[in-house]
């Protein structure tokens, strides 16, 4: 099972390369960043999670770094070679910030702090029908800095909704310095604490780890605080801040394919 993951990854790894290497796009070490934790979630046997379910709901809050989960819909079948390969051409659904034009994404994201809202309304709206599915909102540490964050997880601890699942992952960088230093949120575990959820911190990189705490049902809310590096899989990319925004040229693109194919 984790073998099969780990194998994902790479193929995953390698896509969001070349989309951004082609694309000569941004956001490459945001989406290295979470490709662990997106495998885990469309890849765990025992989660069993469906992206064309109606009992089942993921939204990638951070929607710059939206090569990553195109990469996890082109490999489960639900983006065609041809759309996938013209990742941010004009014209084409598959933009910059990930869009709810592509099947599977059921909302358009990269105006940060919407995606806790949109998924716990999501949530209450199947308690209310009766309906015991999985809803995943996944956002970066940076985006905590949003107002609407804080509003969501008060409501959510409040109505108890414990269909729904924070993940954050927390590579402690965002977009020119560290999240410390923009606008401290540690401890973000005793934060939470506070308001009412249930808090797990994990290696965000650890498939056996994200596939436990996934699965854990309780009678609140769950964060799940995935300790992560940005860049992860490329060396010169590793918890170095410039690619958030930096795109590989050829030789770097190149170099980076042969760590990932010789991981």
């Amino acid at each position: 099972m984790v073998s099969n993951m780990r194998s994902v990854s790479k193929k995953i790894r390698s896509h969001i390369l070349e989309l951004v290497f082609n694309a000569n796009a941004s956001h490459v070490g945001s989406a290295l960043s979470i490709a662990d934790i997106l495998v885990a979630v469309y890849y765990s046997k025992k989660l069993n999670f469906d992206p064309l379910s109606k009992e089942h709901s993921f939204v990638l809050s951070k929607g710059h770094a939206c090569a990553a989960l195109y990469a996890i819909l082109f490999e489960k079948g639900l983006i065609k070679d041809d759309d996938f390969y013209s990742y941010g051409k004009d014209g084409s659904n598959l933009m910059h910030h990930s869009s709810h034009k592509v099947t599977g994404i059921e909302l358009s994201t990269g105006s940060l702090g919407h995606g806790l809202s949109f998924t716990l309304g999501q949530a209450l709206a199947q308690r209310i029908r009766g309906v015991h599915g999985k809803n995943i909102c996944l956002i970066g540490d940076g985006e905590l800095a949003e107002g609407s964050n804080w509003e969501a997880m008060l409501f959510a601890s409040h109505q108890k909704i414990n269909n729904l699942t924070l993940i954050i992952d927390n590579n402690n960088l965002q977009s020119l310095t560290t999240v410390a230093d923009t606008l401290n949120l540690y401890p973000i575990d005793k934060k939470f604490e506070a308001f009412g959820w249930h808090v797990i911190e994990i290696d965000g990189h650890n498939f056996e780890q994200l596939e436990n705490a996934l699965l854990q049902k309780v009678d609140r809310p769950t964060v799940i605080i995935a300790k992560t590096i940005k860049g992860k899989g490329v060396s010169f990319m590793e918890n170095e801040v410039k690619w958030h925004y930096k795109n590989p040229n050829e030789e770097e693109y190149k170099t980076a394919l042969l760590e990932i194919k010789n991981a």
